[in-house]
């Protein structure tokens, strides 16, 4: 036998080397099955814990709105970015309390006449609410707590330059995609500026919000809220969108819709709005 025909068995065919290339092939096929399955599994849970205002997950959401058409001529508009932390401790084997804060920065003009423009921050909403860790024997999480508004704002027309304390509460079901439920406050004045208007004003927030498999959510809510010294409604109504996903090794969602006021106060935004949010996600 010829050193040219030893040579030529021992080397492998290209049928050897496919067969061998496929059985290396099949186990990385199979893991990187697995971590996209579990990534699409870790997004939906994420979207549904995002869904729920008393989950125990640490998110820091930044929201954007614009709204028009303010002011008794419809000449002002405002910006808003409203910088929202969610932080959960655990109290007990039983409870969660879970700090909520609404920090808005603020960019408006001509809300009224020669009222010019301003920029700068408003007042924080502070929410703090008692939730416990299991759900009711019906598959209901609810919260409930206090509510308390801090006179932060750095401009005249920015704060309403009064402290409010008052009680706040969440209550919603979680069933397959669907998450459904309403969160409410109501804020009393309590000290301030004297010459400033008194506070006396309750929020009402329901939601109905749709999560997929993949980490892509969509839903419908109201932000209702009742100004009892003056009895004006401001009533948005806001259809949205919203994805979860990875950049880098951050999880984050990003999302957006449009807002419209069906109601608002003599002097508060009219038509349509548009609301965007980008929300760092730092699951435990």
């Amino acid at each position: 036998m010829s050193a040219v025909s030893v040579s030529k068995k021992r080397q492998p065919g290209t049928g050897f080397r496919l067969r061998k290339l496929s059985r290396l092939a099949s186990p990385a096929a199979v893991l990187l099955m697995a971590v996209s399955v579990c990534q699409a599994q870790d997004a939906e849970e994420l979207a549904k814990q995002l869904a729920n205002p008393v989950a125990a997950l640490i998110s820091v959401p930044f929201q954007f709105n614009f709204d028009s058409d303010i002011g008794p001529d419809d000449d002002g508009d405002r910006m808003t970015l409203n910088i929202q932390p969610v932080i959960p401790f655990s109290l007990n084997e039983d409870w969660n309390l879970i700090s909520r804060t609404i920090l808005p920065v603020i960019d408006q003009s001509d809300t009224f006449p020669g009222s010019g423009s301003q920029f700068g921050v408003g007042d924080i909403v502070q929410s703090v609410f008692f939730s416990p860790k299991a759900p009711t024997a019906n598959g209901w999480t609810w919260g409930a707590g206090a509510v308390m508004l801090v006179p932060t704002g750095s401009d005249d027309l920015l704060t309403a330059d009064k402290w409010g304390l008052g009680p706040t509460g969440v209550a919603l079901k979680q069933q397959g995609p669907w998450t459904y439920g309403g969160l409410f406050n109501h804020i009393w004045s309590v000290a301030g500026d004297d010459d400033r208007s008194d506070i006396n004003a309750t929020l009402l927030q329901p939601f109905l919000i749709y999560t997929t498999p993949a980490g892509w959510a969509y839903g419908l809510n109201v932000e209702a809220s009742r100004d009892w010294e003056n009895k004006e409604w401001s009533i948005p109504t806001h259809l949205f969108t919203s994805k979860v996903t990875k950049i880098g090794n951050q999880m984050v969602q990003f999302g957006g819709g449009l807002r419209y006021f069906a109601e608002s106060s003599e002097n508060g935004p009219e038509g349509l709005g548009v609301r965007l949010f980008f929300t760092l996600l730092l699951p435990k």
